[in-house]
């Protein structure tokens, strides 16, 4: 069951239902850089303890912290559509943004002028070498998402993200959704 779209900066990518690997169970990729040389993406459904002012000294931001993977786990990146306020970032796909100005953000911060729902941050990233995603796709690890509506990385309700994602990838991959995550369990 390959994946008929192979993968893009700003695509999403969806582990399948069985992935053995814990730190990719049932999760939701949005990839931020896919080059020659390997791919970078941040985890959207998988929600630290951590609140932004327990990583940032002098803030006051209750937002939540997200696990974006397990590589670099003590650097901090945010992902955010607000580029009209930070003027910085990486364009990953139209209005959605990686980084920027951290100064900028933190006087955002100060003032409460940031949503949730324009803003996400992250512990760490995802990674792959260099041919390394592609052969996971070829193994049938992950499938990739190229239409989606952008306001789903944003969303806090990490423990749906995942089936509402595999759902919108139609009728051929939908029943996927409903597979347990335990396959003991069926």
């Amino acid at each position: 069951m390959l994946s008929p779209v192979k993968p893009q900066k700003g695509n999403l990518i969806v582990s399948e239902p069985f992935m053995l690997d814990p730190n990719f169970k049932r999760s939701v990729v949005l990839l931020t850089e896919l080059e020659e040389q390997g791919a970078l993406g941040f985890i959207l459904n998988q929600k630290s303890d951590f609140i932004v002012s327990d990583l940032i000294s002098d803030s006051a931001c209750n937002f939540p912290v997200f696990i974006g993977g397990p590589v670099a786990n003590d650097t901090l990146h945010f992902i955010h559509s607000c580029y009209d306020k930070l003027n910085s970032g990486i364009e990953i796909m139209d209005g959605i943004y990686w980084g920027g100005n951290f100064e900028a953000l933190q006087v955002l911060i100060a003032n409460n002028q940031l949503d949730k729902s324009e803003i996400k941050f992250f512990i760490g990233y995802s990674g792959w070498g260099e041919e390394q995603l592609e052969g996971e796709l070829e193994q049938n690890s992950w499938l990739v998402s190229n239409s989606f509506n952008s306001e789903v990385i944003f969303v806090e309700d990490e423990e749906n993200l995942w089936r509402e994602v595999v759902i919108g990838l139609g009728p051929k991959y939908a029943h996927i959704a409903n597979f347990p995550e335990n396959p003991q369990w069926n």
